[in-house]
């Protein structure tokens, strides 16, 4: 009679397994997702000047609310994943010219170059010279959508590819692109101030490519002229203080190193013949055992360490990373400068966020923009689960580029006006 009495109860503790089951996992998906993070306008670090108020007024996106995708924008693995494996969403196919210059140590240097598809705001000729991330080139989907986005703004766009990332491109030399070489993006820039003599210039830079055009402008002031402004993405300014979070498993940053290391190595062993070969003048540094401790690298740090400084000759890993960071150099741009960052991008350590903070509380040319979701060069918007084409980061720079011309304009009529009523004088 107990056991029939007693029996009914049982669904009704199965049933609240269920619910805890449910419940927990419900749970992890809001931790995951981060599905209780608010969204904000970003985070801004500045000086009060003429130029951040003229900026805060004329763009609406420093100020408004970044609004990612309801359901996972606000984790910055899944931005940073879908852009990593996605891209873009339908990416366009902008048609440009391939051009090639050949570097002094016999290297090939290419870059594509797109013209605008309409008049620029200013009425003026402006060409945006964009730098890509790590081993990316202009054939990429986040470059091919930020481009078309730029020509339909009036931009005429020159984009780097890293020497030995493209597929079809054969080295033609001993060398490859490394963290901080601006030799060919120097190249580039050159070529587009004598091609085009009245043509002004925008630099851009993503990820890898933000610590190039920055150490860039730095180096000479002379690289500075006829620069309107400079626009880094995600870049994380300090390869020598980055190199010790990038192998902690905090957010997963181990496991993207390993990720990221792997591409870097099918990469250099698809042109092996050329940078190992026995009929190759190569560094005297670089030798056949840096090809069998290249096979068994599982970080960026090791690749680094057993080949990529090498190409430069420096002797140690801590003097390459410290020559080739933009570090050094962030405090000798004097153009106006925008510095993007994602408060969860995955790759990003927040501890090197204090660099551009530091920057941007001291230079009144340097503007830090920091908003709370966007990962690793993801910043996807939408309302709930399908990202729009166009990321907050492609309307951002095109917004401020715009912004900062008319500024430049602005500025050169006023000087005009003076100079003419100094004249009647």
């Amino acid at each position: 009679m107990s056991v029939m009495l007693e029996t009914p109860e049982l669904p009704a503790v199965f049933d609240g397994v269920k619910l805890a089951a449910v419940a927990a996992v419900l749970y992890v998906i809001v931790r995951c997702l981060n599905l209780k993070s608010p969204t904000a306008p970003p985070e801004l670090i500045y000086q009060d000047s003429a130029l951040s108020r003229f900026l805060l007024k004329s763009c609406p996106l420093l100020t408004r609310e970044y609004i990612p995708p309801l359901i996972w924008g606000k984790s910055g693995h899944i931005q940073t994943a879908l852009y990593g494996k996605m891209g873009r969403v339908r990416s366009p196919h902008p048609y440009g010219h391939r051009k090639y210059l050949t570097m002094p140590d016999g290297a090939t240097a290419t870059f594509d170059l797109f013209e605008p598809q309409s008049e620029h705001c200013i009425g003026e000729d402006v060409t945006m010279v964009i730098c890509p991330g790590i081993a990316n080139h202009s054939e990429k989907q986040y470059i091919r959508t930020f481009v078309d986005y730029a020509q339909k703004n009036g931009y005429r766009c020159a984009v780097l590819n890293h020497l030995g990332a493209l597929p079809n491109i054969e080295l033609t030399s001993p060398r490859m692109f490394t963290y901080g070489c601006t030799w060919e993006f120097g190249a580039m820039v050159n070529y587009i101030k004598k091609t085009y003599p009245q043509t002004q210039l925008v630099v851009v830079g993503f990820s890898l490519g933000g610590n190039i055009v920055c150490k860039y402008l730095g180096e000479s002031q002379a690289n500075q002229e006829r620069v309107l402004c400079c626009v880094s993405v995600c870049q994380g300014y300090s390869a020598l203080r980055a190199q010790e979070t990038f192998m902690q498993w905090d957010q997963c940053r181990r496991f993207y190193n390993f990720l990221m290391a792997d591409n870097m190595k099918k990469i250099i062993l698809s042109h092996r013949q050329v940078l190992f070969g026995d009929n190759v003048k190569k560094p005297q540094s670089l030798s056949d055992a840096d090809l069998s401790k290249l096979y068994t690298a599982t970080s960026l740090m090791q690749i680094d360490d057993n080949v990529m400084r090498k190409f430069h000759g420096y002797s140690s890993l801590k003097e390459y990373y410290e020559e080739e960071s933009c570090l050094h150099y962030l405090h000798r741009i004097y153009v106006p400068l925008l510095l993007v960052n994602a408060a969860d991008d995955p790759l990003v350590h927040e501890s090197l966020l204090s660099i551009p903070r530091a920057l941007s509380e001291k230079r009144e040319n340097v503007m830090h923009v920091l908003p709370l979701h966007g990962g690793h060069l993801g910043f996807f918007e939408g309302s709930v689960l399908f990202p729009e084409p166009l990321t907050w980061m492609d309307k951002l720079v095109v917004q401020y580029a715009n912004a900062i011309c008319q500024w430049e304009k602005t500025k050169s009529h006023c000087s005009d006006t003076e100079q003419a009523v100094s004249g009647q004088e």
